[in-house]
């Protein structure tokens, strides 16, 4: 068998390979994949670490995805939408804190009314983040990246929302795919005796958001009940088969609100460690990806994020969403960062440079690599 450092050298790796590098125990073996995922990471996508402020927007949800703790059929979950003036004063926060975009989260819908207000939305805070009362601030443009996060849409609404945000180099879509085994992804959205979401559209909806211009994110949840050593390896492979500019991806954490918890969850450690696998198995296979740490990481593991980052993550979500409302967006239970104000993304923020030994991209856009190679569009 090939040494583990021989293997991790090389930049292209067969299914079997990928499935050995997921299957990492030892301490030693952990530590060289650790610093072989961390170096090419720097080397790939430069020392910064990207911040999205992550604002939730609303819980209020169509979908019964069984993993999910805001699913429609959880009655008891206080259902808020934030108003238009709490989003704007959101996005002011990230900008006057140097994050050079925003991720706006939400359940999923798709009536007029939704679909109306976040195309107003999305010009408000173009309009927003070009006045002059908040100037560039040492940014090539003062336009305010936005990453959506909204489901599963049409084509048409997808022009919409990338017309609306007058930001073509910053404008973002996360479209998790779960699975990619479908049997396992009709178990995960799927209610008894109800066919509620196939994987086919969720595909259709990730090449329809790459036609409509937005650079393309995906991912998987790790450690799902019933998934396998070789469900993940495919998870990597589609990343590669869609074009994915971005991956965001955690471990799998169960939701007294969702309908799964009796299929329990992973054991702490072992979790842990197949997701920083997972991480680092993905950064060596895609390369010029920008990875996010999860908070998912960090509700399982104190500093998870910091961990993520030293196995080949790149951005990180601070979440500013209003207090007020944090408690009500539980995907999954003892959510990180619900019960904290801002200082907790100060603390993380130190941790990036102390303990990961990394920069922050304050006030800029990090874009993917892989998308700037592929558009041909300057670095932002």
């Amino acid at each position: 068998m090939k040494a583990l450092e021989d293997l991790l050298a090389q930049t292209e790796f067969t299914d079997e390979e990928v499935a050995r590098i997921l299957r990492i125990r030892t301490p030693e073996e952990a530590d060289l994949l650790q610093r072989r995922a961390y170096d090419l990471t720097t080397r790939e996508m430069g020392p910064n670490v990207y911040l999205r402020g992550l604002i939730e927007i609303s819980n209020v949800c169509t979908a019964n995805c069984r993993y999910c703790g805001i699913r429609k059929a959880n009655h008891d979950v206080e259902r808020y939408t934030l108003p238009r003036e709490t989003i704007l004063e959101c996005a002011r926060l990230a900008l006057e804190s140097g994050y050079g975009s925003i991720a706006i989260q939400a359940g999923e819908r798709r009536d007029p009314k939704w679909v109306t207000f976040i195309g107003e939305l999305l010009r408000d805070i173009h309009e927003m983040s070009c006045t002059e009362a908040l100037p560039q601030i040492g940014r090539a443009s003062c336009r305010l990246g936005i990453t959506l996060s909204l489901g599963e849409q049409s084509l048409e609404v997808y022009e919409y929302w990338a017309e609306a945000s007058g930001n073509p180099d910053g404008l973002r879509y996360l479209l998790r795919i779960e699975s990619s085994n479908p049997e396992l992804f009709h178990r995960l959205h799927c209610t008894p005796g109800k066919h509620e979401k196939v994987l086919e559209h969720r595909y259709e909806a990730l090449a329809n958001l790459r036609k409509a211009g937005y650079q393309v994110g995906t991912g998987v949840m790790i450690g799902l009940p019933g998934q396998t050593i070789e469900d993940l390896v495919q998870d990597i492979r589609t990343f590669e088969k869609v074009g994915a500019d971005m991956i965001g991806m955690g471990p799998y954490l169960t939701s007294l609100g969702a309908d799964m918890v009796s299929l329990g969850q992973m054991p702490h450690d072992d979790l842990l460690r197949l997701s920083l696998n997972m991480i680092a198995a993905t950064r060596l296979v895609l390369r010029n990806v920008n990875i996010a740490a999860a908070t998912a990481l960090e509700t399982l593991e104190p500093r998870g994020r910091i961990m993520g980052i030293l196995h080949g993550c790149n951005v990180v979500m601070p979440n500013i969403t209003p207090q007020m409302t944090r408690a009500s967006y539980q995907l999954y239970d003892n959510k990180a960062g619900t019960e904290v104000g801002a200082e907790s993304n100060i603390l993380v923020e130190n941790d990036i440079v102390r303990i990961a030994h990394r920069t922050l991209g304050l006030n800029r856009l990090g874009s993917s690599r892989r998308w700037v190679e592929r558009t041909g569009r300057p670095a932002n």
